[in-house]
């Protein structure tokens, strides 16, 4: 099974069109058009029911003690972990394509709505419910696509992976409001194979002016 994408090259950095924040031209971050990238597969293994797609940052920060701070920058020596950004299963294996924008267009305060999804396909929650659970204008549950919008003062440029799975089923065993380690263990024994994109991005204007991906 292969993933590609009209959007960057594999590997490449994400344009800022698909990124939850961009540069606002003073060094620091604002919200940006946070559109989902096209996504297409090809060479289905028989049996294939529905598709899984989940979309992570290994890059994130464990503590936000530097987080957005004038005047330092967050170590890069500072354990990562996992921000999943996109959780969409039950995804109807044809067409063979997502849509540029067809999933997201824009960020929305408090999340937008799920689990249900286009296409009869359901809408895990992304990370970024944790990341707002304290902000009392922004918390609520984000459903969906939201995109990349590291620490504006991140040493690291940071990971973005997109991992689409075949799956032998045709709905995957979660009920109610489900997010990205929920649906690595609903996987398990049901994968008939899986396939990866990536890219990079950074808001980091040291890294920008230095030509970082």
């Amino acid at each position: 099974m292969k993933l590609f994408s009209e959007s960057w090259t594999n590997g490449d950095r994400i344009p800022a069109r698909h990124a939850a924040g961009r540069p606002d031209g003073e060094g620091h971050a604002t919200f940006g058009e946070n559109l989902n990238p096209h996504l297409a597969w090809s060479d289905l293994p028989e049996g294939t029911l529905s598709m899984v797609l989940i979309c992570h940052d290994f890059d994130a920060p464990t503590d936000a003690t530097h987080v957005n701070r004038d005047g330092i920058e967050v170590p890069a020596e500072l354990e990562r972990a996992d921000f999943f950004h996109w959780v969409l299963v039950d995804l109807p294996p044809r067409p063979m394509v997502i849509g540029e924008g067809e999933f997201s267009r824009g960020f929305v305060p408090r999340g937008k709505p799920g689990p249900a999804a286009p296409n009869g396909a359901r809408h895990g929650r992304n990370d970024y419910t944790r990341w707002f659970a304290g902000d009392a204008a922004m918390a609520g549950d984000y459903f969906g696509y939201d995109g990349p919008f590291p620490p504006w003062n991140d040493s690291l440029v940071h990971h973005y992976v997109f991992t689409l799975y075949a799956v032998a089923l045709p709905r995957l065993p979660l009920e109610g409001v489900f997010d990205g380690p929920d649906v690595r263990r609903a996987l398990a024994g049901h994968v008939l194979a899986e396939a990866t994109f990536s890219g990079t991005y950074t808001l980091n204007r040291r890294l920008l002016a230095q030509g970082a991906a």
